[in-house]
């Protein structure tokens, strides 16, 4: 610990992450802030804090997007795939399709899962959405005018958040 003038001196805060980092970062399954800790404790369960910085990583709202993902990018790749083995190909036998493909949807959908789901922890994470805004908040401090900065970049102070707008002065 470093002493000033007989005073101990406050750790230094690390810098805000960027949201496309944290992205990275949970894709990896890595903690969004540090990048040193896990996410996941299991397949799909996040942890409920990071076990190397003790960032809360429970305030996560990551349920139903990460499959629709997953859905989206598997369901065109295995489309495309039959489509250009149909065309491509001649005299491919009916087995063969029929565990080929299927096998290739389940292996692919269920090893994009967990890296999704760590990504769009990491995208929350990294906006400052539902309680993590709190948090980015306190590492972030007080910007020079004396609004407090809570990474949301929208130019409100905190006692603005949560209030309607004033729709009069528009």
């Amino acid at each position: 610990m470093i002493e000033i003038d007989g005073k101990a001196a406050p750790a230094p805060q690390p810098a805000e992450v960027p949201w496309h980092r944290a992205v990275v970062r949970g894709f990896r399954n890595r903690c969004p802030h540090c990048g040193e800790g896990r996410v996941f404790g299991r397949f799909l369960k996040v942890r409920e804090a990071c076990e190397a910085c003790g960032t809360e990583l429970h305030h996560h709202r990551a349920d139903d997007l990460p499959p629709y993902l997953v859905i989206f990018i598997v369901g065109h790749l295995v489309g495309i795939g039959i489509l250009e083995s149909e065309m491509r190909i001649e005299d491919i036998p009916l087995w063969f399709e029929l565990t080929f493909w299927p096998l290739l949807t389940l292996a692919m959908a269920l090893g994009l899962l967990q890296p999704v789901k760590g990504a769009v922890v990491g995208l929350q994470y990294g906006l400052g959405m539902h309680g993590f805004a709190a948090i980015r908040r306190s590492r972030a401090g007080t910007g020079p005018s004396g609004e407090t900065r809570d990474g949301a970049r929208d130019g409100r102070d905190d006692g603005q958040r949560g209030h309607a707008p004033d729709l009069r002065s528009a």
